[in-house]
């Protein structure tokens, strides 16, 4: 299977979206106490993976 910059960006995208939403999940299960700061940085990790879809086909 031949990896093109398409499915780098696709499995970027994927990657980043699993880690922003284990953030906001660790936030909101586990740490209460920091709970926002989880959560902003995983609302981060959403908006640079749909970056990254957003890039798919334009570079």
């Amino acid at each position: 299977m031949a990896m093109n910059k398409n499915t780098i960006f696709g499995w970027a995208s994927f990657l980043t979206f699993l880690v922003g939403a284990a953030l906001v999940l660790l936030g909101v299960l586990k740490y209460r106490d920091y709970a926002i700061g989880f959560s902003v940085t995983g609302i981060g990790f959403f908006f640079i993976s749909w970056v990254f879809n957003a890039l798919k086909g334009r570079v």
